[in-house]
C-alpha cells in the first residue's frame, strides 16, 4: 500500500483560539481538551476509513448541529484528496449527516493561515425523535483518501489561504 498522507495535531494555540470560538470554555479547559485529542487511525487493515474521534462529549437531539474543531490536520501528497463522511453506524441509526455532505480537504489546505485545521459541522436529521450521544473519544466521522486527476489544459496557479469557501473569492 502507498502512503500518500500524514495526520498531524495542529499547534496548540490554534486549537485553543478555534475551540474557545466554537464553545464557551477557558483556556484552561481547551489546553486540557488538546492534550486529550487523538490522530485518526483506521479501525482494521481492511478499513478505508480512518476514524476522526470526538474531542469532546457532544449530545445532539433532532434537528441540532453543531461544528467540531477537531485539533487534527493533515499533509496530503498532490494528486490525492481526504474526503470527510459520518461515521456510517451513526448514520445509520440516527441520521447524523454533514451540513455540507461530504468534506474535502484539499492537499494545499495543510498550508492555510489556519493551519489546515479540520473542522466537522454535523447534523442530527433524525425523523425518529432520537438523539445522538457521542462521548470524548470515540469515532464520530471518518475521511477516506483518494486519488483524482485534472485536465490535460489545467493552467491553474493561484494559492490558497483559508478553509470553507476560500477557493470562491
Amino acid at each position: 500500500m502507498r502512503k500518500i498522507a500524514r495526520f498531524e495535531k495542529v499547534s496548540v494555540e490554534r486549537f485553543v483560539k478555534d475551540y474557545m470560538d466554537s464553545f464557551a470554555v477557558s483556556k484552561e479547559c481547551a489546553v486540557e481538551v488538546y492534550e486529550g485529542i487523538k490522530k485518526p487511525q483506521r479501525a482494521t487493515v481492511g478499513s478505508a476509513g480512518y476514524d476522526f474521534y470526538a474531542p469532546c462529549d457532544f449530545t445532539l437531539a433532532p434537528g441540532e448541529t453543531i461544528k467540531i474543531p477537531t485539533g487534527i490536520r493533515c499533509y496530503i501528497h498532490d494528486g490525492w484528496v481526504l474526503q470527510i463522511f459520518p461515521r456510517s453506524g451513526l448514520g445509520f441509526k440516527y441520521r447524523l449527516q454533514l451540513n455540507n455532505t461530504v468534506g474535502i480537504i484539499d492537499s494545499d489546505y495543510y498550508g492555510s493561515d489556519n493551519e489546515g485545521h479540520i473542522f466537522i459541522k454535523i447534523t442530527n436529521d433524525s425523523n425518529e425523535n432520537k438523539i445522538v450521544s457521542v462521548k470524548m473519544g470515540e469515532g464520530f466521522a471518518q475521511g477516506i483518501f483518494l486519488e483524482y486527476g485534472i485536465c490535460e489544459d489545467d493552467d491553474v496557479c493561484e494559492i490558497r489561504n483559508g478553509g470553507f469557501g476560500s477557493t470562491t473569492k
